[in-house]
Order: C-alpha cells, then sequence, then structure tokens
C-alpha cells in the first residue's frame, strides 16, 4: 500500500504537467496558433544550444532559493509570502558589500553572501517575531514587509549606492560569483556558481530538517504546536528560528542574481517577481528539497522557453503562464491527475491481467 501511495506521489506531477500541456494546446487552438510548432519552439529554446540551456540554468537558480525559503517555512507550519522582499532585501546587501568592501575574493564573496543571509533572515525574523510574540499571522505581515523592502531598497540605492543611470554602482570584481571559465563552458551563458551554492542548500535544508534535533522541533511545531509546547519545545523561539531560515535563503537567491547575474542592482518599478513564484516551485516541489530543484527547473525552463516560443511561432507569453497556472491547479487539485493515472491502468496491456 505505502509503495503505490509513493507511485502516485511520484506520477501527479507528471500527469499535472502533461494535463496543463494538453491545456495550454486547447487555448493555443483556440486562439488561431499551431500548438505543436509552438511547443517545439519551446523546446528548441531550452535545448538546442550550450548558451541557451546555461541561460535557463541560470534562470532556475534564484528559483530554487525561494522555492526553498517557502518550502522551509511550510515544513515548519507557517507560510512565508515575504521571499520577495526578503529576496531584495538580500540582494541589496550583497551588492552593497560588493560595492563598499575591497577584499581578495576568497573573503568577499562570503562576506557578500554571508551579509545577505543574515540581512534578509532578520527581515524575515521580523513576521516572525511578530507571529510568536503577538500572535499577528505571518500572510498579512510577510505582504506588508514586500512593500516596505521594495520602498526601502529603492530608496537606499537612490541614496546611497545610485550610479548615473536608474541602477546601483557596479560590484567589486572580487565580489562577483561569475567566472569566465563557467561562462564559456556554455558559450557565453550568464550562468555563475549560484547554482551550486544553491544545490549546496537544498542539502543542507534536508539535512537540517531530517537528521538533526534542530529540525525535528521546528518540523513538531509546525506540525502540532500544543503537543511540541507540551513536550517541551520553546515554541515561539523556534518560529522565530524558521522565519529566520527561511529568509535567508531568499535573501541568497537575490544575492546570486545580484553578485552573478548583473553585478549591480536596478531601481525597480516593479517587483521581479522571483519570490512569488518560490511560492509555486515550493507547491510543485511537495516541499521537499529535491522536489524544489524539479520544480525550479520545470518553472525555470518554461519561462525561458517561452520567450523563444513567443519570437518564433510569435505565440504570447500568457500562453506559457496560463500552462504555469494549471500546473499547480492539477497538482494542488490532485485527485484529477490521481484519476487520470487510475485511468492508465485500467487499460490492458501486453503482460498485464486485466489491466492490474
Amino acid at each position: 500500500m505505502n509503495l503505490n501511495m509513493k507511485k502516485n506521489n511520484v506520477g501527479v506531477p507528471f500527469v499535472s504537467i502533461l494535463l496543463a500541456m494538453l491545456v495550454g494546446a486547447v487555448a493555443m487552438l483556440l486562439a488561431g496558433y499551431n500548438p505543436i510548432s509552438a511547443y517545439a519552439s519551446f523546446f528548441d529554446g531550452i535545448f538546442s544550444s550550450p548558451y541557451l540551456m546555461g541561460e535557463t540554468i541560470r534562470q532556475v537558480t534564484p528559483l530554487i532559493f525561494t522555492g526553498l525559503a517557502v518550502a522551509f517555512a511550510f515544513r515548519t507550519g507557517l507560510f512565508n509570502i515575504g521571499a520577495e522582499g526578503q529576496f531584495l532585501v538580500g540582494q541589496l546587501a550583497a551588492v552593497a558589500v560588493g560595492i563598499f568592501f575591497k577584499l581578495p575574493f576568497f573573503l568577499h564573496i562570503p562576506l557578500a553572501l554571508l551579509a545577505a543571509a543574515m540581512a534578509a533572515g532578520l527581515w524575515g525574523a521580523i513576521p516572525g517575531y511578530l507571529k510568536a510574540k503577538r500572535g499577528v499571522h505571518e500572510v498579512i505581515t510577510t505582504i506588508m514587509m514586500n512593500w516596505i523592502a521594495f520602498i526601502l531598497t529603492n530608496y537606499l540605492i537612490r541614496t546611497y549606492m545610485k550610479a548615473e543611470s536608474e541602477r546601483s554602482l557596479d560590484i567589486q570584481p572580487t565580489a562577483s560569483i561569475s567566472f569566465g571559465w563557467l561562462s564559456d563552458l556554455f558559450q557565453g551563458a550568464r550562468i555563475h556558481l549560484g547554482i551550486i551554492i544553491a544545490l549546496l542548500f537544498a542539502f543542507l535544508m534536508y539535512f537540517l530538517l531530517w537528521r538533526t534535533k534542530q529540525g525535528f522541533e521546528l518540523r513538531a511545531v509546525g506540525s502540532n504546536p500544543s503537543a511540541a509546547k507540551y513536550a517541551g519545545m520553546n515554541v515561539k523561539s523556534n518560529i522565530i528560528k524558521a522565519m529566520f531560515v527561511s529568509g535567508a535563503l531568499a535573501g541568497l537567491g537575490g544575492a546570486s542574481e545580484g553578485l552573478g547575474v548583473y553585478g549591480y542592482m536596478t531601481i525597480s518599478s516593479v517587483f521581479p517577481g522571483v519570490g512569488y513564484d518560490g511560492i509555486a516551485v515550493a507547491l510543485i516541489g511537495s516541499n521537499t528539497p529535491v522536489g524544489v530543484i524539479l520544480g525550479a527547473i520545470l518553472f525555470g525552463a518554461l519561462t525561458f522557453g517561452a520567450q523563444n516560443m513567443q519570437m518564433a511561432s510569435d505565440v504570447p507569453y500568457e500562453i506559457i503562464r496560463i500552462v504555469i497556472a494549471f500546473i499547480i491547479f492539477f497538482i494542488a487539485s490532485s485527485d484529477i491527475a490521481k484519476s487520470v493515472l487510475g485511468l492508465f491502468k485500467k487499460i490492458p496491456l501486453p503482460g498485464r491481467k486485466g489491466g492490474a
């Protein structure tokens, strides 16, 4: 029985993706587009050259961080909608260290990443504190903190770090996590060491939550705060810790963009959207580290491949957003995907008696 459940859990995301692509194909047909050529150009925009593969990985990298941030909060019983703001705060802290400090690279890069994690972690801990000490729901406070982070980072860049254009000064070369040899492997793509750091932190998240006493306490508090309190666990402290770690993960995503892709931070008129996309990545990945990595690859590939689909087949970018939305819908409504899996199991195949 448990084996069948595991097989269903593995099959649901794949069936959800297929169903969503079918819905996307129907939407294209209704809009007068050819879904076959559209999907062909979509996959061509991801796999046809090392450059495009490198750019896809670059797109995936921050999504792993924000997906891990949201998934970590989910696993500890919290709903972190503030990954967007934490992403911005982490990016600002990393870029500031990259601009104003002059150090050798083996000190400069770790310091910039540490600054991003600490700043974003503390930013995330504020809603955690309000939840633990005042009972204020984290959904409300994290949404509000997103807007504060958005306005504050723009103000600080404009006041203390502004270049001639609407962005910050460039970081020192010693703070960059973009290396020429890595970019050359992918024909000049903007891939950087952030992907390796993201995979490392996915492992660390798994180790912390499932292989340490602290991780057990965090999950126990998230599962049943009353039982955890009865067992002698400090519920309030663990809520704050969980939001700190969640914020730090999102902040490292911001650092990877600032130090690896651009080398500066822009004065934005809209949210970058990476933190909000991290919510979808966490849901697609069932809030597990491996699932988040796979969800980020799917989400990043869909986002990046859609650009080529739009240019090559003239299919609007919104079609891919429809596909992404239905992937999330079918995963959330897992009974639909499970019903489709059940139908496949009933189809009689050679060597299988009675379709069972």
